[in-house]
């Protein structure tokens, strides 16, 4: 149970967060009672923090203007994000974050945390990677467990095993085993790639995997260490494995067109691109595209702001509703 001391510091942490707050908010928060918020406050007032009563309907305490906040006292989750909201701001170019202010404070935090605390987010931000490009979230992600997201980091800076207890998007619990990578943060959500453990004569390798870190409840190191390839890339992992996802309908196309005209419609989540070889009568460069999906739908919009020469190899679906796409655009135009 936390001494009083340590909840007079929690109160001073709530009222520091600005506006004003009620005593019932208060005791619910620090799980005492009003009268205790009350001693408390009378407590910060003893040591010179100017505490204001409000008193009505909407009342409570908060902060008088003009207090002077003591040195930055961060745990350890408040200090790893911090530390991540920096990486994310230089990753995304965000005005300051990528500067020398940037820079100096991340120094300043590390500086001023424990050693083990330090080192913990020091692993965590020697194996953290981003996707190319980087974009927003559409909606916010579930929010994955500090001490899940540390202890993996641990995890792939020491090359060793880790048990994960884990819940897939079905809802079926289990617990598995991986040989850790890398963590990547892909629009929003929060990854760890790896591979299982190998069987037989090779137990360092066996089949890739990633899984998301909000739906981990528990990450445990296990005895022994592995050795990774030395050529993995783990948001590349993490994009193959997007492309790759089983859906209902398997789409192959060809497309006259560069890499980059194409991954402007179709990033590397969605579809996978290989170069042909050009062919001796066009001489242009031809690319295959594959990739999965659940609907259909979506995908003649796509192709009409592609704008490139294509052909539909499957599903036939996929040239009907091109075709009626098509249709629909001219008897449009054709309006007056």
């Amino acid at each position: 149970m936390p001494r009083p001391t340590g909840r007079v510091l929690a109160l001073l942490e709530l009222l520091q967060s600005g506006g004003t707050r009620t005593v019932a908010e208060l005791a619910d928060r620090l799980g005492v009672d009003g009268r205790t918020v009350r001693r408390y406050v009378e407590h910060l007032i003893d040591l010179d923090v100017p505490v204001e009563s409000i008193r009505g309907r909407y009342g409570g305490y908060r902060l008088g203007p003009g207090y002077r906040l003591p040195p930055l006292m961060l745990a350890e989750d408040e200090a790893l994000a911090v530390l991540l909201g920096l990486a994310a701001g230089r990753r995304a170019g965000l005005p300051g974050a990528g500067s020398t202010a940037g820079e100096t404070a991340s120094a300043k935090i590390r500086r001023v945390l424990p050693e083990h605390v330090a080192g913990r987010l020091a692993a965590l931000l020697d194996s953290l990677a981003f996707t190319d490009p980087s974009r927003p979230a559409a909606a916010p992600a579930p929010v994955p467990d500090a001490e899940v997201l540390l202890t993996l980091a641990d995890a792939v800076r020491h090359r060793r095993p880790v048990s994960l207890r884990y819940t897939d998007r079905s809802g079926h619990r289990s617990e598995r085993t991986l040989h850790a990578y890398g963590i990547v943060a892909h629009e929003g959500r929060w990854y760890v790639t790896g591979a299982g453990p190998g069987t037989g004569p090779d137990p360092g390798t066996g089949e890739e995997r990633t899984f998301r870190l909000d739906r981990i409840t528990d990450a445990r190191p296990l005895p022994g260490s592995f050795e990774a390839p030395t050529d993995h890339d783990p948001a590349r992992q993490l994009l193959a494995g997007f492309a790759a996802a089983e859906y209902r309908h398997e789409v192959v196309l060809r497309v006259r067109a560069t890499v980059a005209q194409v991954r402007d419609h179709l990033p590397a989540t969605v579809a996978g691109v290989t170069e042909l070889a050009p062919t001796a009568d066009e001489g242009e460069q031809w690319l295959r595209v594959e990739l999965r999906a659940e609907r259909l739908d979506w995908l003649p919009p796509v192709l009409a702001a592609l704008d490139r020469p294509f052909v539909i190899e499957c599903p036939s679906e996929l040239r009907a509703l091109v075709t009626a796409f098509a249709n629909r655009l001219a008897s449009h135009a054709l309006r007056t």
